[in-house]
């Protein structure tokens, strides 16, 4: 009878509800994200081959056994572009935790929040489309926004250069990706996934030492690549079914607000106060930016799904 009722429930509910909803489930299981490359106690390329590996098998077993082991063959099949995408999530997720090691994990969010930016340039670039007024604005206050943050990093406790410069090529490198993969809508490039983290946990098997993983923390790995990454994963991919791309994004960007928040109440890390300011300059842009775009591109019959991004 409960589950009559919850079934019920769920059938009730509009598809901007239900987009809403499995969005924000994905944005809480990526929050903890930089939080495990400080709850396990060796170094950050360790962390990423773990990550990687554990990524790959999850949702590379889900895919086969939901799709069949000929999927990863029928998507790299599509061309080039699949390939990019795949190494794109590859070295940008193990890039992500590398960078949280070398510097603030607040450095690194709100870096990688820029990403949009990265992704209008290479469209312009590579695809001709054009870049409105809206954008180019954005372009100069996340710009603004990032120095202020480089500016604070040689004197924020914990933050450094290099990481932020890792950081900035993270976001590049996965805006790089979306762009490359935006051609080969309508297919589901789900599979490219684990064939990415594969890809990444065998290179870096050559720079880590994946035994060095303390007794206690190995918990911690099981959680961060076989839950919580898969978890956002998934949710994160599906959300755009229901919810239009530019509500995502907005979604997504309290990744950047609550990422930095929960590494300072779990482990005490404060961001610093130049963090906290470009992170603001960073944050406002681009959500300022996304609801102009919501505004504008809001479908008027209610519950109306979005588009599928």
């Amino acid at each position: 009878m409960r589950g009559g009722a919850v079934r019920a429930w769920v059938a009730g509910m509009t598809d901007h509800v239900k987009g809403l909803l499995i969005t924000t489930l994905g944005v809480l299981f990526i929050l903890p994200d930089s939080l495990m490359v400080r709850l396990i106690a060796t170094d950050g390329v360790t962390v990423a081959f773990w990550k990687a590996l554990t990524t790959a098998a999850v949702i590379g077993l889900g895919v086969t056994v939901l799709d069949g082991p000929g999927a990863f063959g029928r998507v790299m099949r599509l061309g080039w572009q699949a390939w990019v995408y795949a190494g794109a999530v590859g070295a940008s997720g193990a890039g992500f935790v590398i960078a949280v090691s070398l510097t603030s994990v607040a450095n690194v969010v709100f870096i990688v929040a820029a990403m949009p930016v990265f992704a209008a340039i290479f469209s312009w670039a590579f695809l001709g489309e054009r870049v409105g007024g809206r954008m180019l604005a954005t372009m100069v206050a996340v710009g603004a926004g990032l120095a202020v943050i480089a500016y604070g990093s040689g004197e924020t406790e914990g933050a450094h250069w290099s990481g932020d410069v890792l950081a900035l090529a993270v976001a590049a490198c996965f805006a790089g990706g979306l762009t490359a993969a935006r051609s080969l809508r309508p297919a589901s490039l789900v599979p490219a996934i684990p064939v990415g983290y594969g890809a990444a946990a065998l290179v870096l098997v050559f720079f880590s030492a994946p035994l060095s993983v303390p007794a206690d923390d190995w918990i911690w790995v099981a959680l961060h690549g076989g839950v919580f990454i898969v978890g956002s994963t998934v949710f994160i991919t599906m959300g755009p079914r229901w919810l239009p791309s530019a509500e995502v994004a907005l979604l997504i960007l309290l990744e950047s607000v609550f990422a930095p928040l929960l590494a300072w109440a779990v482990v005490g890390e404060d961001p610093g106060r130049w963090a906290m300011i470009g992170g603001a300059i960073v944050i406002g842009a681009l959500f300022v930016s996304n609801l102009a775009a919501l505004t504008k591109r809001r479908p008027v019959a209610a519950g109306a799904p979005g588009p599928h991004g």
